[in-house]
């Protein structure tokens, strides 16, 4: 069966330099376009058809980026946020949806998402939203292991943290 070989991918280790993707969308088609599209630009990618199969699969230590789709049967997009949130993930998340519900851009982007996108969209936007998620990230965790060190001073005002 098809959805298998999409979605059923063994884990590996990253190769140094690669970048990670997930894709969660229930539609395989999506799935199977937007992996060929990631592939292309040297993305390692793995797809999934609902939200419980990602989090049944892929442990919340593991980094990469997570395309989601909003509308998903059992665990809806918002929901799947939501619980990625609550477990601590620093995880960068791209919502996207082919409803034209105008209200699910700005819901999605106040549950913290790094981004949304409407179906269909340009490839571009989705290459450009991804690098600048992934890279934000970059620069949080390194933000974060600094300030473990004690090698960083935040300043709010006129007070300072160490």
């Amino acid at each position: 069966m098809q959805t298998e070989t999409i979605c059923n991918e063994k884990f590996r280790p990253l190769s140094k330099g690669e970048k990670q993707i997930f894709i969660v969308d229930d539609d395989e088609s999506i799935c199977r376009a937007l992996k060929t599209l990631m592939a292309t630009y040297g993305f390692a990618v793995r797809t999934f058809l609902s939200a419980e199969e990602f989090f049944s699969a892929i442990p919340n230590n593991v980094s990469g980026c997570l395309i989601l789709d909003i509308l998903l049967p059992g665990l809806e997009g918002f929901e799947a946020q939501e619980r990625l949130l609550k477990s601590g993930s620093n995880r960068p998340v791209i919502m996207m949806t082919g409803n034209k519900n105008n209200g699910f851009r700005e819901r999605a982007l106040k549950s913290g998402v790094a981004g949304f996108l409407q179906k269909p969209f340009h490839d571009q936007e989705l290459i450009l939203l991804i690098n600048q998620a992934m890279q934000m990230n970059r620069k949080m965790n390194q933000f974060d292991e600094d300030l473990k060190r004690g090698e960083r001073r935040v300043t709010v005002g006129s007070m300072s943290f160490s």
